[in-house]
């Protein structure tokens, strides 16, 4: 992805979070320069990779297949001293834009709609090696627990919210409208605990063609 087209869409979100009433942390806004004079206070921030998170999954093309979150906060798999066991995250989904099948082996999700569109939401048990199961799928949502067919479609309208069970393949898309998502779950890293059905890029490969507006939380500099 270009830088310029990363800027935009972060400039975008801004927009449309403020429109939906939804207030970012500080963090959010700091430049690069900013960041460059932070110090160990903000390792949390670091070390957990808060902040701005945008992919296309490697398609090239990220208004087809992409997603644009910002995780507010969470705590760490692998050092202690960061003691949540929980993560939030606020997730931007565009209209027809899909995010591809997935399960997370550790984490547990609960996906909340607040606002937009409605969220579209297709659903497979996993198998033992990592495939489609056609056995029925559980569902929870909002305190119902129900069963669907395996690649049934749920749909989560707006102040609705699901519960995606680990080894649970998800895939989603937003209809009617560009939709604001919430995310409440177990400590979440996307570097370790994510299975695609299909070989996907998570993180971008980005083209610097012109300055960052904000860093991804991927990029902060070292604390000095």
């Amino acid at each position: 992805m270009k830088r310029s087209e990363l800027n935009k869409i972060m400039r975008d979100a801004v927009e449309f979070i403020d429109k939906m009433n939804f207030k970012l942390p500080p963090f959010a806004f700091w430049s690069p320069d900013e960041w460059a004079q932070k110090g160990h206070e903000y390792d949390e921030i670091r070390d957990n990779m808060l902040g701005w998170d945008i992919t296309d999954f490697g398609s090239g093309d990220f208004f087809k297949v992409g997603l644009l979150m910002f995780t507010v906060r969470n705590g760490n798999f692998n050092d202690k001293k960061y003691i949540k066991p929980y993560a939030e995250k606020l997730l931007i989904v565009e209209e027809g834009q899909v995010t591809p099948y997935h399960f997370h082996w550790s984490k547990m999700e609960d996906i909340i709609n607040r606002g937009g569109g409605d969220l579209l939401v297709k659903v497979y048990n996993s198998t033992e090696d990592e495939q489609f199961s056609d056995t029925d799928v559980d569902i929870f949502k909002d305190g119902c627990h129900f069963t669907v067919k395996a690649g049934s479609t749920v749909r989560i309208k707006p102040g609705e919210s699901i519960s995606i069970q680990q080894g649970m393949y998800h895939t989603f898309w937003a209809e009617g409208g560009k939709t604001l998502l919430g995310e409440v779950s177990k400590v979440n890293d996307d570097r370790v605990d994510n299975r695609f059905y299909e070989p996907t890029g998570r993180f971008p490969e980005i083209e610097e063609d012109e300055a960052p507006l904000y860093l991804l939380g991927n990029e902060y500099p070292e604390a000095h």
